[in-house]
């Protein structure tokens, strides 16, 4: 494979999605697309597409209810649809209103929590997971060192 035919393959393609333009202001005050952009690609060193959505809390609460028969909105899901050693497509979805209710309550920055969850989200589209002790501790330590290395502290402390 040429070094040109390599790179394209590498090539990592970021789309945002907002389901209203009142998200998108609201999300525009706290992190503009490009520093979005700068933390996906901060946690994913591989090619491929990775949509983001912000969406509202009704929208949040039919994909958790459709997708994990959970009646509620949660702060992040994840929907990855391809993975190889390449190459990755995932939807991450993110609920504006929840971020914004945790950042309030754990008592940290909206722009710090919005970077841990979309850092958290892009590792799980590529396979990583929190469901036992020991990958939730690895899980961990990834999200700690990527948000460090972008100037945040460590969200679990």
């Amino acid at each position: 494979m040429s070094t040109k035919n390599k790179t394209a393959s590498l090539k990592l393609t970021i789309d945002l999605q907002y389901a209203s333009p009142a998200i998108e202001s609201s999300l525009s005050k706290i992190a503009s697309p490009a520093l979005l952009k700068k933390w996906v690609k901060s946690a994913i060193t591989i090619g491929g597409l990775v949509t983001l959505r912000f969406v509202n809390t009704a929208e949040g609460k039919k994909l958790n209810l459709a997708f994990r028969q959970k009646d509620y909105a949660t702060n992040v899901l994840t929907f990855p649809y391809e993975l190889s050693k390449n190459t990755l497509v995932a939807d991450i979805i993110f609920c504006l209103p929840v971020l914004q209710k945790e950042a309030k309550e754990q008592s940290k920055s909206l722009k710090a929590h919005l970077a841990h969850l979309i850092v958290h989200g892009c590792l799980h589209s590529q396979g990583h997971d929190h469901e036992l002790v020991r990958d939730a501790n690895k899980m961990e330590a990834l999200e700690i060192q990527i948000l460090q290395k972008l100037g945040f502290t460590n969200p679990y402390s």
